[in-house]
């Protein structure tokens, strides 16, 4: 059974448990092919790919990392809790920038572990959690701990409830966590151990106690008295090495029993996650590009109807331009209706509508009466009024069409009915009405 409780359930569970006589091996190469099928995906628009370009490179350095067996160990915490020191002192160099300054780290990076048993692990600074107006900052971070497989979360004292919201805030991006109480020199073995207590109570159940660790990646020199030879006490400073071996064996038994299985779990949870980003994107793409068609086929009706002075042939247009607009937006969908299909789709948002809004489809038929029965400037009146509440009711059909078919030719668990009244009180009816009238002088060239 694994430690972190996420791993080896919900989807890919059956992979874990196939994977755990080679390593996590399976479920690594699974996670793979994963990503290499989203990079190499033919159905994603030209548009969306180029604006996508950053997350594209982000799944291919995620593929070079599991093709070398990498694995990503990023710090989180608080400004100055002592983040990149606590890694100088894993690696033992001076490679991360330390600085008595607040808030030195101001931007993420990574440096390999030059232990011969750490080849393949790659550690990463990230700016503090708290930098003042430091929003796209902590947004990097997240974006750092996505992309990780192990996170140690630096903390300096007793756990603040800002650091529980973001233990919480990683945990739930599904990283297992380690934390480190750093600074540990600054207090005497009681006040230590009374910390570590509270530390590990306020982070129970999200951590286990044996991952609160206690740590001094820079300790204090310590002042030392000397006797020379006449007698004389002479204090001076001596440099103390840093206090990082019990964390460094904590998280060594991690990656040696766990660290192909975080490995390809991360992998699986990114592609999911960058999947869903992808999906959003194309639909909000779809969206816009059908609120244009839908627009553009408004102006032709509002038009056709409002000069059309045959009532019969006003009906036999509404309905041609309805059917077509529907057929044109089932494509943009990428889920063609033929014809029937979207008349049919057509007369049950009409039959809904009119149930619901009775009067401006009464409205239009009443303006289609009064265009026989009247001539001149009586005519003009009319024609223009039912040219914009054309325009109106096929915005209406267009809205709830596009609604169907976002979600995937359904009307969901309401029926077409809740469909048809959410559309309607989102739309402002005067607004709409307003704008058909201006759009349609401006096609005329009245405007």
């Amino acid at each position: 059974m694994p430690k972190w409780p996420w791993i080896g359930t919900g989807r890919g569970a059956q992979e874990d448990t196939d994977s755990a006589g080679d390593g996590g091996s399976g479920h690594l190469n699974l996670a793979r092919e994963s990503l290499k099928e989203l990079i190499d995906d033919p159905r994603l628009p030209a548009g969306i790919r180029e604006s996508l370009a950053h997350d594209y490179g982000a799944v291919q350095a995620m593929l070079d990392k599991l093709q070398h067996g990498h694995l990503h160990l990023a710090v989180f915490g608080r400004v100055s809790t002592g983040k990149s020191s606590l890694l100088n002192a894993l690696i033992g160099e001076e490679r991360f920038s330390v600085s008595p300054l607040h808030g030195e780290t101001k931007v993420s990076s990574m440096q390999p572990w030059n232990e011969v048993e750490a080849h393949g692990v790659l550690l990463i600074d990230t700016p503090g959690l708290d930098e003042a107006g430091g929003e796209a900052r902590e947004e990097m971070a997240r974006e750092v701990a996505h992309r990780s497989d192990l996170v140690i979360f630096v903390v300096d004292g007793d756990i603040t409830d800002s650091e529980l919201s973001a233990l919480r805030l990683l945990l739930a991006q599904g990283r297992p966590i380690v934390v480190a109480l750093n600074k540990s020199d600054l207090y005497t073995r009681d006040e230590l151990d009374a910390l570590l207590e509270s530390v590990r109570k306020k982070t129970d159940g999200l951590v286990e106690p044996d991952d609160v660790l206690a740590v001094a990646a820079q300790p204090r020199p310590q002042e030392v008295i000397t006797v020379d030879e006449a007698g004389d006490e002479r204090p001076t400073l001596r440099a103390r090495s840093p206090d990082v071996e019990k964390l460094r064996l904590r998280l060594w038994e991690i990656f040696e029993t766990e660290g192909k299985t975080l490995a390809a779990l991360n992998a699986s949870l990114f592609a999911a996650s960058l999947s869903d980003q992808v999906g959003r994107r194309i639909l909000n793409a779809r969206r816009e590009i059908g609120d244009k068609l839908c627009r553009t086929y408004c102006v032709a009706k509002g038009v056709a109807v409002a000069f059309n002075p045959v009532p019969v042939a006003d009906l036999l247009a509404a309905a041609f331009i309805d059917v077509g607009m529907v057929v044109h937006l089932s494509k943009v969908y990428d889920l063609p209706l033929s014809k029937n299909e979207a008349g049919r789709l057509v007369s049950v948002i009409a039959a809904e509508a009119a149930a619901l809004t009775g009067t401006v489809w009464a409205l239009h038929f009443v303006s289609t009466a009064l265009k026989v029965g009247t001539a001149g400037l009586s005519t003009v009146v009319t024609a223009g009024a039912q040219g914009a509440i054309a325009y109106y009711s096929t915005y209406v059909v267009g809205q709830i069409a596009a609604e169907y078919l976002a979600n995937g030719k359904s009307w969901g668990e309401g029926g077409p009915k809740s469909v048809v009244q959410e559309i309607l009180d989102s739309l402002d009816r005067d607004t709409v009405l307003k704008q058909a009238r201006k759009e349609i002088r401006a096609r005329l060239g009245l405007a």
